[in-house]
């Protein structure tokens, strides 16, 4: 098992700044946009025949286009504002 990120500790060690975080998590995933963007990303999976068997994502490039990548790679990269770096 991997060791605990910083900000992962941070949270493990302050309760009130974890329900704040997970009350604000709440409501930006429950938003139209990310909930479109969800359904993107899993419609691609199912077409690629990859859902639901844990393993690769859909990773998106800067061109907007939905590549298979590992997931470690995939979401350890964050690109300014949060932008792909993906070519």
């Amino acid at each position: 098992m991997a060791a605990k990120s910083r900000s992962a500790k941070y949270y493990a060690s302050n309760p009130k700044a974890r329900a704040k975080k997970g009350s604000y998590d709440k409501k930006y995933h429950s938003t139209p946009s990310r909930r479109k963007y969800r359904s993107e990303l899993n419609a691609a999976r199912k077409k690629r025949k990859i859902y639901g068997k844990g393993g690769a994502d859909m990773s998106h490039t800067k061109s907007g286009k939905l590549v298979r990548e590992s997931a470690s790679k995939n979401r350890a990269r964050n690109g300014a504002n949060g932008k792909s770096t993906k070519k």
